[in-house]
């Protein structure tokens, strides 16, 4: 039997608001997390509808909790109510910090919770003069600020539809996105830090409007307040700000009005534009913040992300919890491996939360948290890619013996979790403690049946539940069904490969497909693709993720042009093309030539029957590839042992 790291003590289990909600809606649960999941997803309309009251949301509720209709995704929660995502944020009235910042510059800001209301209050007015009405989008390419997040709460405030990209995408990534949606307006910042750089974002803008037509006005917010802002054609964030009024009113829209809009990239195509819904994340997130990571008023949330990813707009929905959030901005290691532990000393954080390949960094660079006093922290989350059970081991024995850790998997696809931490199950090395409250998850096989306990299988969910996403952009819906429903009939599947425990637990094996994951950041071929084929000697490339030390490496095969030889010049080319034009997370760790790519007889490439071979599982249905000698050279490639 498996041995827990850690358990919850009693009296723990029965201060938390886990309890507390249980005692809320009558539920006799003996402390015991299963039984409390299985009442939740037998009785949605009772659990959603007790939750909306419990966590106290401001708007009008409605009759009806769930209008239900035989197609998944069309079921509807909360059909009949109004809210305002900010009004929700903002409730809190206080001369205490709300959000706090750190850059790894050493520059640091804060803000209040009544600088950071009249600071939206002031920009949401200021959008009205711009006439961005509901429904309009407002993108932003920015580093992980508070100017951000104000700037995401005016839109809110105003049903502006809000979509961010980090600042570490190149003008083509911006531009695959933020086309799609058609923004009024961008905002960005005139700089950023990482891993000691100064780096410029504005020599990219004009590109990007170049590309963008429907931009017609850049706000910029200056990085560090100290400098001045050298602007011709764009506006000031902190001058509009200065003259701006203060707009106190909150328009209440429907529970599923669209609030951003987040990108996931398939293998083909531009990356498709998820859109979520205010009053699906606000409730989705208070539930994960307040019954799986307790946490209440007046505690300190700190989470290690970019405005690139969905954590970013995870840890934000902390602010409804009445929480002060912290932000970081730069390389998570620099200018010392400790800087985000010592960050959570310094401001006792209470919740941290960081990538699964960043504690494996710590574990083999054999970092140990002696000299730091981390008695502040009752909780670590991990997500981004699985991890491992060594892993589990080394947070206990080196950093903190005695915190509740949670490994936690969702993802862009619904801004949170499907599985993820409680406080009444006991901490497994390796594994997942739980399902989410009122999500209906199960494991299935192949034909579409639940899995026995220790059999791995694909990742569902077999009722609706309230952070599906409202719709994909520009998608008439078939993409959204192809996307989730084309596995099994009416079922949700999300694409992970699990194995569900004894213990109630999961644990997660990767990605079923062949979207690349390394360091948990889903990203697409095509994207890789667009820039390897705009080289001259290139004719052709595949690119697959090869799982590697309890992560996954971008591995790049190209065919050149009359065979020519794929020397170091030419690889360095490659990189430097694909880290300008994408991110560095786009950039290959391994390059290799190849005589042939694979190809189905429709004469799509198959980077899915690669991916198999290099990562030596079994393929099967050779009898779809139109040329299946090409793929022997893939086996035993020496350039990929591991």
């Amino acid at each position: 039997m498996n041995t827990p790291l850690w358990k919850p003590s009693n009296q723990k289990k029965e201060d938390s608001l886990l309890r507390d909600f249980s005692k809320f809606i009558n539920l006799k649960t003996s402390n015991n997390f299963k039984d409390l999941w299985k009442w939740s997803v037998e009785n949605p309309e009772i659990f959603w509808s007790k939750f909306w009251d419990y966590s106290k949301i401001i708007g009008d509720k409605g009759k009806e909790t769930i209008l239900k209709d035989k197609v998944f995704n069309k079921t509807k929660f909360f059909f009949d109510s109004k809210l305002n995502y900010s009004e929700n944020i903002l409730k809190k009235r206080s001369d205490l910090d709300a959000i706090g910042f750190l850059s790894e510059s050493g520059y640091e800001e804060n803000i209040t919770w009544n600088d950071l209301y009249k600071k939206v209050c002031k920009l949401s007015a200021y959008f009205k003069t711009l006439n961005l009405k509901k429904g309009d989008r407002v993108a932003a390419y920015v580093p992980n600020k508070i100017e951000s997040i104000v700037s995401f709460l005016a839109c809110a405030k105003n049903g502006i539809i809000w979509s961010s990209c980090s600042p570490d995408f190149g003008v083509q990534g911006v531009v695959d996105r933020f086309k799609q949606i058609e923004p009024k307006i961008l905002i960005t910042s005139d700089h950023y830090f990482y891993n000691g750089k100064k780096i410029n974002i504005l020599g990219k803008i004009s590109k990007v409007l170049e590309e963008i037509p429907s931009i017609n006005e850049v706000l910029v917010f200056s990085y560090n307040k100290k400098e001045k802002l050298n602007l011709n054609d764009f506006k000031d964030f902190d001058k509009v700000l200065n003259k701006s009024e203060l707009d106190e009113t909150f328009e209440r829209f429907e529970f599923n009005h669209p609030i951003y809009i987040l990108y996931s990239s398939g293998t083909t195509g531009k990356p498709k534009c998820i859109t979520h819904g205010a009053g699906n994340v606000l409730i989705e997130h208070n539930k994960e913040f307040m019954l799986h990571c307790d946490i209440r008023d007046n505690e300190k949330l700190f989470y290690y992300t970019t405005t690139g990813w969905m954590m970013w707009n995870w840890l934000v929905g902390g602010l409804a919890t009445g929480s002060t959030i912290y932000l970081f901005d730069g390389a998570p290691v620099y200018p010392k491996t400790d800087v985000l532990l010592e960050y959570c000393q310094n401001k006792k954080i209470n919740l941290f939360g960081v990538s699964a390949k960043y504690i494996d960094h710590l574990k083999n660079e054999n970092f140990n948290a002696k000299n730091l006093d981390l008695s502040s922290i009752k909780i670590i989350t991990s997500t981004g890619s699985p991890l491992a059970a060594e892993s589990f081991e080394y947070v206990y024995n080196n950093l903190k013996k005695n915190v509740h850790l949670a490994s936690i998997a969702g993802g862009t696809d619904l801004v949170g979790c499907l599985v993820l931490g409680n406080l009444f199950s006991d901490v497994y090395k390796g594994e997942i403690q739980g399902q989410s409250l009122a999500i209906d998850v199960d494991v299935f096989t192949e034909k579409g049946k639940s899995t026995k306990d220790n059999e791995k299988g694909e990742l569902v969910v077999k009722k609706p539940f309230p952070s599906m996403p409202v719709k994909f952009w520009g998608d008439d819906g078939k993409k959204y069904h192809e996307a989730y429903f084309t596995r099994f009939e009416n079922i949700w599947h999300h694409g992970d490969f699990v194995a569900r425990t004894s213990n109630n637990g999961f644990i997660v094996n990767g990605r079923s497909d062949a979207t690349l994951n390394p360091g948990g950041v889903r990203i697409g071929t095509s994207e890789i693709y667009q820039q390897v084929e705009n080289i001259d000697f290139i004719t052709e490339g595949l690119v697959v993720g090869q799982n590697y030390n309890d992560d996954v490496r971008i591995v790049l095969f190209v065919t050149t042009k009359n065979d020519e030889d794929l020397d170091d010049e030419k690889i360095k080319l490659i990189k430097t093309r694909i880290r300008k034009n994408c991110s560095p997370k786009h950039v290959p760790a391994i390059i290799i030539k190849v005589p042939e790519i694979p190809r189905t007889k429709s004469g799509k490439i198959v980077e899915l029957a690669v991916k198999k071979i290099i990562n030596g599982e079994e393929l099967n249905n050779k009898e779809a590839i139109a040329n299946p000698e090409s793929l022997d050279f893939f086996k035993n490639l020496s350039q990929l042992k591991i």
